[in-house]
């Protein structure tokens, strides 16, 4: 295999560090070839001939990636792939093998490999695979930039989570973002949606491409249509001159409709035939334009009942609907809640320039039981406005809303002179804080899940 210098390729590319890579083999002259072959292509590069120096090697030293042999001796790389991970869990792992199988590759990608070369291969196959993990890392570090970008400026933007609704609906979001399908995005206010949106936007192939949002139920109608499609000169008053649309400005990149069910039957149906055929005309104009764009959507509404109602097309529906990702309510991922509010409390702290506020136990207990109808956004109101009112670095839950604090319910006894349904509301709420699952609960209270739930629901609002 013979190996000359390559043009740039991605790994070159301007903005990305030269990327390093770890060639794993138990056979050196396989190494020192491949090795030659890739730092012709401008990576450097680093060897190691067991298991136990390839884990020393990436214990000690970042990688990019890691070419890695199905075969090390007596030992399968295959079993090496979950232990390199838990070192570095960005690593990129290429499988090589000249035992290529579909079982393998099965395997394989179950353990984390991202990419396979089956043997014998060609400078041009690997220039190919490192041209996809420079994509790919490229990529990885955008996201963390956004998501860094996010953390300083938009309190409890952060998507990690202990919550399984939340971990699918990510896992959804990668695999969406992969795909130029249109995107709807469904639940309750305040759950993050327009976080989702922006992530799958940098995750996709548009992401250096423009993201644009329209805010649909901020406008009248006629705005509306002049808002996302551009106007001419004079088609309507105040129409002083051609205005260019959110859809010709999105060219490239990702049209965001929030609130999509608040658009009006007629402009529905412009919005239909241009996700259909990419064609719009600007109001008040007759030519015809075109715009590659990919629209992601968002809901706070049960659009089948909009279409039943005859207040959404259900056309329309089926067009934006093609992924579609249900963010869980706040209530239904009460793991996250204390995580949410550390880093909320971090983030006011930051930007007050004091040091982090603490959360006493009696409000984290409120806060965990709290129903929070608002979700991850009545959180952060809550807690900024408890960082201001409240005299002490430590937050009591004195500092937060009666409604939330909920001092008076929190006194209930055995005993004492309470109601059944008070020392009802407490001992429900306390059992559904502390379980994971809403049959778990049920169990535990000795009542079905249905149950559960409309006493849940009436309890964590009143």
């Amino acid at each position: 295999m013979t190996c000359s210098p390559a043009p740039q390729i991605p790994g070159q590319a301007p903005g990305l560090p030269q990327l390093r890579a770890l060639i794993i083999d138990d056979e050196k002259n396989i190494r020192v070839t491949f090795a030659a072959c890739l730092e012709g292509l401008g990576l450097r590069v680093s060897q190691a001939a067991t298991p136990e120096a390839a884990l020393s090697a990436v214990e000690h030293a970042f990688f990019d990636l890691v070419f890695l042999d199905l075969r090390l001796g007596d030992t399968s790389g295959i079993d090496l792939v979950p232990k390199l991970l838990s070192l570095r869990p960005n690593l990129y792992i290429v499988l090589i093998t000249a035992y290529a199988t579909i079982e393998n590759a099965v395997e394989a990608v179950k353990r984390g490999v991202e990419d396979y070369l089956p043997k014998p291969f060609t400078p041009a196959h690997i220039e190919r695979i490192v041209e996809r993990a420079a994509e790919r890392i490229k990529l990885c570090r955008k996201v963390e930039q956004l998501e860094e970008l996010l953390r300083d400026s938009v309190p409890g933007a952060s998507l990690e989570t202990s919550s399984p609704g939340m971990r699918a609906a990510l896992d959804l979001l990668a695999r969406a973002a992969k795909s130029e399908a249109p995107v709807l995005l469904r639940g309750e206010n305040g759950t993050g949606k327009g976080v989702f949106a922006r992530m799958l936007h940098a995750q996709s192939r548009r992401a250096d491409r423009s993201f644009v949002v329209v805010n649909c139920p901020t406008l009248s109608d006629e705005l509306l249509a002049s808002e996302l499609f551009g106007h001419a000169a004079g088609s309507f008053t105040g129409a002083v001159r051609d205005q260019v649309g959110r859809v010709e400005a999105a060219e490239g990149g990702i049209l965001f409709l929030d609130e999509v069910s608040e658009i009006s039957p007629g402009l529905q149906a412009k919005l239909l035939r241009f996700l259909q055929e990419k064609q719009f005309e600007r109001l008040g104009e007759n030519k015809t334009r075109y715009a590659d764009v990919r629209v992601v959507a968002a809901t706070n509404k049960n659009l089948e009942d909009e279409v039943a109602a005859g207040r959404f097309r259900e056309d329309l529906l089926y067009r934006i609907n093609v992924v579609e990702i249900v963010l869980p309510p706040l209530r239904e991922r009460r793991e996250d809640i204390l995580p949410l509010a550390t880093g909320f409390l971090e983030f006011f702290a930051k930007s007050a320039g004091v040091p982090v506020y603490e959360l006493s136990p009696s409000a984290r207990e409120a806060l965990v039981s709290y129903g929070w109808p608002g979700n991850v956004r009545e959180l952060k109101n809550v807690l900024e406005r408890a960082t201001i009112v409240w005299p002490s670095p430590r937050l009591e839950a004195e500092a937060l809303p009666e409604r939330i604090s909920d001092r008076g319910a929190r006194k209930v006894a055995i005993g004492g002179d309470f109601s059944l349904e008070a020392i009802e509301r407490e001992h429900l709420l306390r059992v559904v804080a502390r379980t994971k699952t809403v049959e778990e609960a049920a169990q535990i209270l000795g009542i079905d899940a249905s149950t559960l739930w409309r006493k849940r629901k009436r309890y964590e609002t009143s």
